[in-house]
């Protein structure tokens, strides 16, 4: 076989070089629906939680009820090692409704019990660091036993580095992935919080609970995954009437107002989370109410699931 040419050579030896310098191709990041549901105790979803998974890595967008055993559960279904327990260490709070946030002693403490052994970084509203503190007294009869007994766990494992939010903007970057905080209307709370990530190649936005917003549609603008909250307008209709002012007109999205949005933000792949169907899941199809008037790829998340 003969020998390249040596300015062809000099070409592959260049390609090469180039090669070696930027490295393997890194790990294209995953969305994980660990947890869909609402307030409502639904067995089959558990309360909100959105993983994004990048080169081994994992951070958590709310830790509702059962955030813990459905990341286990999502480690061993998917292979996800970034998923077990004691490799959560980053989780980031859209906002402190009841929901989104009973999750979290679970997430302080079950880890830590079971070995893990970085701290537990914690990015939210402002409140969050209150709360911290307070779980920790709740629970401070059990760490004592834990730390002074015959566990004999390290407290210094339990550390948390808990970041309050001021507003809107960067909060967060690593090697893996950044996150950019977006305010958005949410009722009465004073602050509330989408997500933009960019991680592993991906642009992804995670809505939280919030009524429409222009924030979130440009936000997206053609992103990877739009993960967006929504209620069924026409069970809307039928359970409440022209009765406007109820709770969730004010505080969430409707599928009319989410195809509306997602007409405007062009996601390539739109998720729906947080369901409120008023009435029988199997009455009604989200789907089918967002596809009336938005013609792009959507798909109503369920729990462990993986986009």
């Amino acid at each position: 076989m003969p020998f390249p040419e040596p300015a062809r050579l000099l070409v592959l030896l260049g390609g090469l070089v180039a090669l070696a310098a930027i490295g393997p191709a890194a790990e294209r990041a995953k969305v994980v629906m660990l947890g869909t549901g609402t307030p409502i105790p639904d067995p089959s979803s558990s309360g909100p939680c959105v993983a994004v998974v990048v080169n081994g890595h994992s951070y958590l967008f709310d830790a509702g009820p059962g955030v813990v055993r459905r990341a286990q559960a999502a480690a061993e279904k998917f292979g996800i090692a970034a998923l077990e327990a004691t490799n959560l260490t980053h989780v980031f709070f859209t906002h402190l409704h009841s929901d989104h946030t009973l999750g979290y002693p679970d997430l302080l403490l079950t880890p830590w019990v079971v070995g893990r052994r970085r701290p537990l970084e914690v990015f939210g509203p402002k409140g969050i660091a209150a709360m911290t503190e307070h779980l920790k007294e709740a629970y401070a009869a059990d760490i004592q036993v834990r730390t002074e007994g015959f566990e004999g766990l390290s407290k210094r494992n339990l550390a948390v580095s808990v970041h309050e939010i001021e507003g809107a903007g960067p909060v967060y970057k690593d090697e893996n992935i950044t996150v950019r905080a977006v305010a958005v209307p949410h009722g009465s709370w004073p602050q509330a919080f989408g997500y933009v990530i960019d991680a592993g190649g991906r642009s992804i936005v995670i809505s939280g609970d919030t009524a429409p917003s222009a924030s979130i549609a440009e936000a997206c603008q053609q992103c990877d995954v739009l993960v967006h909250e929504v209620y069924s307008a026409d069970r809307f209709d039928l359970v409440f009437g022209q009765r406007r002012g109820q709770y969730h007109a004010s505080f969430h999205t409707s599928t009319k107002q989410l195809a509306e949005l997602a007409s405007k933000a062009k996601p390539k792949l739109l998720v729906l989370y947080h369901q409120l169907y008023f009435g029988p899941r199997e009455e009604v199809d989200l789907e089918k109410e967002i596809r009336r008037t938005y013609s792009g790829d959507v798909v109503n998340g369920k729990d462990l699931t993986v986009y």
